[in-house]
């Protein structure tokens, strides 16, 4: 396929795969689409080995990317930024008490002393989302053949979209409404990425089949890529007949043979509808697509809601490493509160495949899907 997105990437088809495992990213690109690595639970030292592993995996001609959250305000940046610590006094005694509870409950056992959990209350690191934590991670992804640089959540601050321009990078940026697209753009963006409320993790409210071609008739020349209920080639069929020039999935990898997802929510992934996710706040402290399980039911309180973000993340962290590392055991408490961020799209990802498999069936299901509305239109 040629297109402004093939042509400005290099690659053979549109298709870009976020995920936060490397070697799905590599599998992708490999394959020819542009694989995306999700780095915000990364730490430099992490990103810096991954980055080195996509490289020597795709070899120097295939491109890939890397997603990152840089905010453009934060509190406490004045400062200097708050570290995990600070934030973690902020977190009202009776939060942690629920959380104790609803571990106590369930059964869900204690943490190993070498177990690793994402967001530790007790480092005096910097705060996750924040940037002093995404500096860091932007100086790496610069330093490395990171051909394309997306900003997650909200706008990309001007210096990081400065830099990468300077470093003849391509900047793209997720959007839930048309205004926030007008704004990435105006801000110097390169790619607009309109996600509808059917994706999984932090998403709006509008479906992709309004919000894709609403973007790309605010943004027009920018390209578009449609994302939210994109996992098949009928699906991308659409989104480019509504005028995107490209799709970015991401929930369609979490099954795939390459994907670190915990066996037991993959099992859980594998068996669902499209009817069994939630944009629920029980995670990150915002509305976010994930799996029905009791964990969202436990936080579906209206005495005690979630609290926003980064509170909720913080305090949650240890909970979901001690949930994720006793999933495994069948029937146990800790198996029906695990669960994941995933779009609407987890309904059709019934079997496991390898990632490259994935790409050439959406191209396949793509190419027959465009032949056949061509039919319909020569009878």
């Amino acid at each position: 396929m040629k297109n402004t997105v093939t042509e400005m990437l290099g690659i053979d088809v549109p298709i870009f795969a976020f995920s936060h495992c490397r070697d799905v990213v590599a599998a992708v690109s490999k394959a020819g689409g542009l694989g995306v690595l999700g780095a915000v639970a990364h730490s430099p030292e992490q990103l810096e080995i991954d980055l080195a592993w996509i490289e020597d995996e795709i070899g120097p001609d295939r491109p890939y990317g890397v997603d990152l959250i840089i905010p453009a305000k934060y509190a406490g940046d004045s400062e200097g930024g708050y570290t995990l610590s600070d934030i973690a006094d902020l977190i009202p005694p009776q939060y942690w008490e629920k959380v104790d509870e609803i571990l106590a409950r369930y059964d869900v056992p204690p943490l190993a002393d070498d177990a690793r959990v994402v967001f530790n209350v007790k480092d005096d690191t910097p705060l996750p989302f924040s940037e002093r934590a995404s500096g860091p991670q932007l100086d790496i992804a610069l330093a490395h053949r990171t051909a394309f640089v997306a900003n997650a959540l909200g706008p990309p601050p001007q210096h990081m979209i400065d830099r990468c321009k300077e470093e003849g990078r391509l900047v793209g940026a997720l959007a839930g409404k048309a205004v926030h697209a007008e704004r990435h753009v105006q801000a110097g963006v390169d790619i607009i990425v309109a996600q509808g409320g059917e994706a999984g993790g932090h998403t709006g409210e509008i479906g992709s089949m309004v919000l894709i071609p609403e973007v790309v008739d605010a943004v027009a020349p920018v390209p578009v890529l449609g994302a939210g209920g994109i996992g098949r080639g009928r699906q991308m069929a659409a989104a480019m007949a509504l005028g995107a020039q490209g799709v970015w999935c991401g929930s369609v990898w979490l099954t795939t043979e390459e994907a670190e997802t915990q066996p037991a929510v993959k099992e859980k992934f594998l068996k669902a509808t499209s009817d069994d996710t939630v944009r629920s706040r029980s995670r990150t402290g915002k509305p976010a697509r994930q799996l029905k399980s009791a964990w969202t039911e436990e936080w579906d309180d209206t005495e005690l809601p979630p609290l926003g973000m980064p509170l909720q993340p913080i305090l949650t962290a240890q909970a979901i490493a001690r949930i994720d590392r006793s999933s495994h055991i069948a029937g146990s408490g800790a198996e029906k509160l695990a669960n994941y961020f995933v779009g609407q799209i987890v309904g059709n990802m019934n079997q496991v495949k390898p990632a490259a498999t994935v790409v050439y069936e959406m191209v396949d299901e793509f190419i027959d899907a465009i032949n056949a509305v061509k039919g319909q239109m020569e009878a």
